[in-house]
């Protein structure tokens, strides 16, 4: 095993929660070091304009403001760092965080903010127009397409919420479902197939998103009958859930189902002393840059008190 090296606050991830629970700690003089992760910047550098994060009243591109946190956490002092966590051990009260599945880092207390991933349908056209009117958060991009025709995949509570969200500012809505019936709860259902201007499409999936630059339409095949057909929409938002990136602590840490981190509410502490989470791997019902941001802050407060109770601070 390679030489480790030491830190009081180690900080795993750099979304808004990462970034945000680097500047607290920096300030609070916890000296972090941040490895950045698989996605520097997190799934905002994904993203093109972000409206609705406060400050910006003219909006700005995501991966311009994620350039902006980390600034900020650099100038407060977090030494920022590009590496992956590999592997982790939590049996003692020092956490062992293995970087690149190569070195090992010793920390007092770790913050995780890993965040989760989009899961896509894997269309090479998808891909390509991503963030040019293909997009997996109708909350953060659906006000783009106001007054216009738009196509949502997903069959699940999230599908159906974003659905509902779409309907109000959107002129039609078209829902492909690929079986007869949804995942979503009851309520969501009857809500969804109210709405007058979503139209449920039954047994279908996506063959391609259509558009040169940006999403001109989608092509869908009914699975029954074998017929294909071309929607003509402005912009395809894909719901079928997020991947928590939670998979190497599930030896370790207390998870739901869906492999989301489990934290004890009204704070970011898990079920392992010195070991807190914030960011959308602990969140799947607002998975908001803002809530991550807060949640951020949570942790590094968390961390700060956890430290100076336990006199390392």
């Amino acid at each position: 095993m390679s030489a480790s090296e030491r830190v009081s606050c180690l900080i795993i991830g750099s979304g808004p929660a990462g970034y945000t629970a680097a500047i607290y700690a920096s300030r609070a003089g916890l000296k972090p070091v941040l490895y950045q992760g698989i996605q520097p910047g997190g799934q905002l550098t994904i993203t093109t304009e972000v409206e609705n994060y406060p400050g910006y009243p003219d909006g700005i591109q995501g991966p311009d403001m994620m350039v902006h946190f980390e600034k900020q956490a650099a100038r407060m002092g977090t030494d920022i760092r590009y590496g992956l966590a590999t592997a982790v051990d939590f049996t003692g009260p020092i956490h062992r965080v293995q970087i690149d599945e190569e070195k090992w880092i010793e920390a007092t207390s770790v913050i995780i903010s890993t965040g989760a991933s989009a899961k896509w349908l894997g269309l090479e056209s998808e891909q390509r127009l991503n963030g040019h009117g293909v997009s997996a958060c109708a909350v953060c991009d659906g006000f783009f397409f106001k007054g216009k025709e738009v196509a949502i995949v997903g069959a699940g509570d999230t599908a159906a919420e974003e659905a509902l969200y779409l309907s109000k500012i959107c002129s039609k809505v078209n829902m492909i479902v690929r079986r007869g019936e949804m995942r979503a709860s009851k309520v969501m259902q009857d809500r969804v197939l109210k709405t007058e201007n979503i139209v449920v499409h039954w047994h279908s999936i996506t063959e391609e998103v259509i558009g040169d630059k940006t999403v001109s339409g989608v092509r869908i095949k009914n699975t029954e009958s074998g017929k294909t057909v071309e929607i003509p929409v402005s912009a395809f938002f894909v719901a079928i859930g997020h991947e928590p990136n939670s998979s190497i602590f599930k030896p370790w840490l207390t998870m739901d189902e869906a492999g989301y981190i489990t934290t004890v509410p009204g704070s970011s502490k898990t079920n392992i002393a010195g070991v807190f989470a914030s960011g959308d791997v602990q969140d799947k019902t607002y998975r908001q840059a803002v809530t991550a941001a807060g949640s951020g802050c949570m942790a590094a407060l968390d961390a700060e008190r956890y430290l100076s109770a336990a006199g390392y601070h």
